[in-house]
């Protein structure tokens, strides 16, 4: 028999009915009726081409070409509680794989996972830097931060506020030019009379937009929870109040990982310091 073919819930009553020797209480312990359980028996009868119980004056008997399997039947059902726990054992890791933004990481993350680190030193992150939506799979990740306007078809939190905030170095002038990065959401809001908006420098990530900024290259519009964070630093001023937006930063993975018990609780965490600083 192929083991695609292989009848595995019937084997499972089988196992339950022989230690029993009774349809009743395998019935009890799997949670289905007697008539379920006598079902599954007489299918698995018909497949295999042997009877497996008689009916006697003292109950229920196994035949002897049941009692035959029932061995390895029994051995084989414990390989595979071995094989799931196996699987499950990265639910119990102690080594966290995350992508991120190394801005986001520098300027938020890595506070909050010494704290959580703290009281559990066994603890290991190791973090892949990125802006992009790396695969899951591929990367074997748990959990990923990405700016974006929500988690999309992942399970997910925001990490802090939405929207955005303009800042610039206290001596720098609220019209000075704009410093550039791939996530700036800005669109055609400042735009010149030639159709251009005026940008000086181009940098790579909001991280490195907000270090330009306090170097006076410029003023940045940057994601909310990065800009405040560097206002309270005293690096720069915020030109202006926070300016609204569906983007921000998402604590994303897909709904398996989300239910690992090592993720919950690095999620429930974070979630607890949000409710804090907010």
């Amino acid at each position: 028999m192929k083991r695609t073919h292989l009848p595995l819930n019937g084997l499972r009553v089988l196992d339950a009915a022989a230690r029993h020797l009774s349809f009743t209480r395998a019935a009890d312990e799997l949670a289905v009726t007697p008539a379920a359980v006598g079902q599954q028996i007489r299918a698995l009868e018909d497949l295999l081409g042997v009877i497996l119980f008689r009916r006697t004056s003292k109950g229920l008997e196994l035949t002897d070409e049941a009692a035959a399997g029932l061995d390895a039947i029994r051995e084989g059902f414990l390989r595979f509680e071995e094989g799931v726990q196996a699987i499950q054992a990265g639910q119990s890791s102690h080594v966290y794989t995350i992508a991120c933004p190394r801005d986001f990481f520098a300027a938020w993350l890595s506070a909050r996972l010494a704290a959580f680190r703290h009281d559990s030193p066994h603890l290991r992150f190791s973090l892949i830097g990125s802006d992009a939506d790396v695969d899951f799979a591929e990367a074997n990740l748990d959990l990923a931060v990405r700016w974006s306007d929500g988690p999309g078809d992942l399970q997910g939190i925001a990490l802090g506020p939405q929207g955005t905030l303009v800042v610039a170095r206290p001596d720098v002038a609220a019209t000075a030019p704009w410093i550039a990065w791939p996530g700036d959401p800005a669109g055609d809001g400042d735009m010149h009379g030639d159709g251009a908006r005026e940008v000086h420098i181009s940098v790579g990530d909001a991280g490195t937009a907000i270090s330009a900024a306090a170097a006076g290259l410029g003023r940045a519009r940057v994601p909310r929870l990065l800009g405040e964070a560097a206002v309270a630093s005293g690096r720069v001023r915020a030109l202006g109040d926070p300016e609204p937006g569906r983007r921000g930063y998402w604590l994303v993975a897909p709904l398996p990982q989300w239910r690992q018990k090592k993720v919950r609780a690095l999620v429930t965490a974070l979630q607890a310091d949000l409710a804090v600083s907010g």
